[in-house]
């Protein structure tokens, strides 16, 4: 696929990952008349069940990473922990949108944190941290409440630790579970946002509003479309994600979870080149939702418009919450959205629902 080339319809997207995200992602291509053929390692994966193909192997299996290229016209991904050598090795043989480079920096906090800084936007104060003595050093340059964190792999809470007054630090670090960590300094937040930006081949973005996040046990719970934020907020929030994607050269949607600080501050807190549990409001509350628009931006066609013709709260469905679904789609206006996972495990996203509101009127208690 030439840059400057759209896909035909008929061609075929390869992702990687099968996750919920690829599944939602694949209903919007075939929408506009795309294939997807989903590379994961699991069988049965929620991808899967609504691809026209599935390869079973693993991300480092380079024989059928090979054969895998060769059946697709272009490649992206729904989570960011595919190894970035999967993404390079791909690279070579077929386009892949977004680039590894955005998959290299979004996969490590580190890499991500400096990355983010070096474009002249703010995060946490943070200290790279390799052992329980650095850990020391850290915290007694950042002070207590901190947050220890793993620099990869880490999601929905996983391999973090909080450090307050009374955490022995030999132990937070065993619990972190990981060689290289992160400290980041304590953030006194007003609320937690996000911004979804997508940018297409030709390099136009098109930003999403800023939304509001509220978790539970450090997952996603909630999510108020739009954000009560001051229009300057709103417009400092679209702009970092605007630069961070530009920075990036990015192609596809990049997703940025972002604290306001009780003083009025934006921070940025994490980079996600993929779609994001945040945008989900965009399916039934925008022109274009998240997963039409990445389609989109990764098969070079024009970005889809995104007016917003209502206000939204998108609730998750989370573990045995799924069992709720009866009383869903009874609900007049409610919309249901399942994944198709087997077992409702504790954590586990099972689906959302989205609920929506005339402009101005989401409700916020």
């Amino acid at each position: 696929m030439a840059d400057n080339k759209p896909l035909p319809p008929g061609s075929t997207i390869g992702m990687l990952g099968g996750g919920q995200l690829g599944r939602m992602t694949a209903l919007a291509a075939a929408n506009l008349g795309y294939r997807v053929h989903v590379f994961c390692p699991d069988r049965d994966n929620p991808t899967a069940q609504v691809s026209s193909a599935a390869t079973v192997a693993a991300y480092e299996d380079e024989t059928a990473l090979a054969r895998f290229a060769g059946m697709v016209d272009v490649v992206t991904y729904e989570f960011e922990n595919v190894p970035d050598v999967t993404a390079r090795l791909l690279a070579a043989r077929v386009p892949v949108r977004p680039g590894p480079e955005a998959l290299r920096v979004a996969q490590d906090r580190i890499v991500e944190k400096d990355f983010v800084n070096k474009c002249g936007v703010r995060t946490a104060a943070w200290r790279q941290v390799d052992g329980v003595a650095e850990l020391d050093t850290a915290v007694a340059a950042l002070g207590r409440p901190a947050v220890l964190k793993s620099t990869r792999l880490g999601y929905d809470g996983k391999g973090q630790v909080k450090i307050d007054a009374s955490t022995d630090l030999a132990e937070a670090w065993k619990r972190m579970g990981s060689r290289h960590g992160i400290l980041e300094g304590f953030v006194d937040f007003a609320c937690e946002i996000s911004v979804i930006v997508a940018r297409g081949a030709d390099g136009a973005m098109a930003p999403y509003p800023a939304v509001e996040n509220r978790h539970v046990n450090h997952i996603l719970d909630t999510t108020i479309a739009p954000a009560a934020l001051s229009k300057a907020q709103a417009s400092e929030a679209e702009g970092i994600a605007r630069a961070l994607a530009r920075a990036l050269d990015l192609v596809g949607l990049l997703a940025i979870e972002m604290f306001l600080t009780r003083g009025g501050e934006i921070l940025v807190n994490e980079l996600a080149p993929r779609p994001h549990n945040s945008g989900h409001w965009t399916m039934d509350a925008c022109r274009t939702s998240q997963f039409e628009q990445f389609v989109r931006a990764v098969a070079g066609l024009p970005l889809g418009a995104i007016d917003r013709h209502a206000d939204a709260v998108m609730k998750n469905l989370i573990g045995a919450e799924v069992e709720t679904w009866p009383a869903i789609v009874a609900e007049p206006g409610a919309k249901l959205h399942l994944y198709g996972k087997a077992e409702a495990r504790p954590g586990r996203k099972m689906g959302h629902v989205n609920r929506l509101y005339p402009l101005g009127e989401a409700p916020r208690g």
